[in-house]
């Protein structure tokens, strides 16, 4: 229930979005065409400069379950996501973007595997991956975040052998709320998938009901530069940013942070002190080696690298 007495919705989709006009309409029409419909949208404007607030207001105006919000200063990717997470009151939660689009029965797939497997922690389908122009590429079917064993999920989650479109599954909100969401940093939100699988099993419907799109506005330029999207005010400070080192420290915080049994922490804390480090040892190389470089250059050039290298959407 809600404070006004209210009923809460069962499911909470929260879509943050900055200058996303190209797609979002198409996104939010794919939302509100769901078979499932106990459901509330919250949009959250990271002070977008193109025709993303008027699409929002349209949409807000035409259906209630829409709620529509827009910060006044960019407050950075995840923060803005995180926000319409702690904005939610529904029972489970789906993070959504502004250039996906979503088949119409997703949600009541996702909800009746959560409503019948209690022990899982997150729902989610085959993607299919999309072009610009919403042409299907290939369609990818992950087991990552599935096994029985914490340790074997959480390793299974460190690897980069998946895009991390787990974390547009639908999540048990309660759990969601137990861990620190996305952090600012590259790469968090694998982070933020092992520390959900941690707590509980995922569970893939082998039926492709998520299209991720691909395009010129979301293909990663380089791992530091996408640091600006996290944290805006780098395109000003030009600050050395470690992503590779943050997302280690991060891993070693989450293990130790979630309540299991020492056997598995043990495990956990093993696969990253050994083979993790040996397979990632070159990245943790290179954030030494660019933060040097980059000490070394005039301030006006690390802003620069900041301000031209990412551009996401």
């Amino acid at each position: 229930m809600t404070d006004k007495g209210e009923r809460a919705p069962r499911v909470s989709i929260g879509l943050a979005v900055f200058n996303g006009e190209k797609y979002l309409e198409a996104a939010i029409e794919s939302i509100l065409a769901q078979t499932f419909e106990d459901f509330e949208l919250i949009i959250s404007d990271n002070a977008s400069t193109d025709r993303t607030g008027e699409i929002c207001k349209k949409y807000a105006a035409r259906d209630s379950r829409i709620r529509y919000s827009r910060n006044e200063t960019n407050i950075g990717g995840a923060n803005n996501e995180n926000l319409t997470f702690r904005l939610s009151r529904g029972e489970y939660f789906r993070w959504a973007a502004h250039d996906d689009i979503c088949a119409p029965r997703l949600l009541e797939r996702c909800v009746e595997v959560l409503d019948s497997h209690p022990e899982v922690v997150l729902c989610h389908s085959a993607v299919v991956e999309i072009d610009e122009n919403g042409t299907p590429q290939r369609t990818q079917m992950r087991s990552e975040g599935s096994a029985g064993s914490p340790f074997h999920r959480f390793r299974r989650l460190t690897t980069r052998v998946h895009k991390c479109e787990a974390t547009y599954g639908l999540m048990r909100s309660a759990v969601l709320r137990k861990t620190r969401l996305q952090l600012n940093y590259t790469d968090s939100d694998r982070v933020l998938l092992c520390e959900l699988a941690l707590h509980g099993p995922f569970y893939q419907i082998a039926e492709p009901l998520f299209f991720k799109r691909f395009h010129s506005g979301n293909r990663y330029k380089d791992w530091r530069g996408r640091m600006a999207w996290f944290l805006p005010e780098l395109q000003n400070t030009g600050k050395i940013t470690f992503p590779n080192w943050l997302q280690l420290f991060d891993y070693f915080a989450t293990v130790g942070r979630v309540s299991m049994p020492w056997s598995q922490k043990a495990l956990c804390y093993t696969w990253m002190g050994g083979p993790w480090m040996v397979v990632n040892g070159q990245r943790l190389v290179k954030d030494l080696l660019v933060g040097a470089y980059m000490f070394a250059q005039p301030r006006e050039r690390r802003q620069d690298k900041y301000k031209k290298v990412d551009q996401w959407i």
